[in-house]
């Protein structure tokens, strides 16, 4: 099993509806961010599609395959539109 991390959420829009809260620190034994992710949606129902989500980590947009380690700030974002 994967060291336990301490990580920082941050929920926005739809995520943040569906997890009651804006933001949290979680421990978390995920490897990447697409991990967590699935960690978070068990948690909190989230039944968005990830193929048409981002996830950034430390206000970088990274690939679904990146690291999170510990100390780490992650959000994950839905589409949307911007003018």
């Amino acid at each position: 099993m994967a060291a336990q991390k301490t990580l920082r959420m941050q929920y926005f829009a739809a995520f943040r509806e569906a997890a009651g809260r804006g933001a949290e620190e979680l421990r978390s034994a995920a490897s990447t961010a697409a991990q967590l992710y699935e960690e978070v949606a068990l948690r909190y129902g989230f039944s968005f599609d990830r193929s048409i989500l981002r996830a950034v980590v430390n206000d970088v947009i990274v690939p679904w395959t990146a690291e999170v380690r510990d100390g780490d700030t992650v959000v994950f974002l839905s589409p949307f539109a911007g003018g």
